[in-house]
């Protein structure tokens, strides 16, 4: 497994960004690689399933999400299945007018689909997308 952690300040609530990022609809908005997402579903737990489109390298793929976790306006756990695995943590923590934001993902990266040669630069694109991914979600939010 790979993991990626990224923390940004955002001049927002915290229960304004956890709101925004639990509907998984808005996620393309701001995750560079993040296609589509299709199909959202309602769950018991208070979060949602869904199927999504990520492009990795160039390809295509697909898979399923469903929100394992939720602490309203802390936390939100996701977990991937398909053409990627992995576990998404988003942390939500007010600090100084705003909110300390965290995403956490830890992945494996699809290598039968992009051969192991891609993996060291599959795994250095995906860090740098950490940063745009939150950066492009403090712009978004504090429009």
């Amino acid at each position: 497994m790979t993991k990626v952690e990224k923390t940004i300040t955002v001049n927002a609530p915290a229960e304004t960004i956890y709101n925004y990022v639990g509907k998984p609809e808005n996620l393309p908005e701001f995750w560079p690689s993040l296609v589509e997402v299709m199909d959202v579903q309602s769950l018991p737990n208070g979060g949602n399933s869904n199927r999504w489109a990520y492009k990795m390298a160039g390809i295509r793929l697909e898979g399923t999400s469903e929100d394992t976790e939720r602490v309203p306006n802390e936390r939100i756990v996701s977990k991937t299945k398909g053409g990627v695995e992995s576990t998404q943590t988003w942390g939500f923590q007010p600090e100084a007018g705003g909110t300390k934001v965290t995403f956490v993902v830890e992945y494996t990266v699809p290598i039968p689909v992009l051969g192991k040669i891609a993996e060291a630069i599959i795994v250095k694109m995906n860090d740098r997308e950490g940063d745009m991914l939150l950066a492009n979600l403090k712009t978004r939010m504090e429009e």
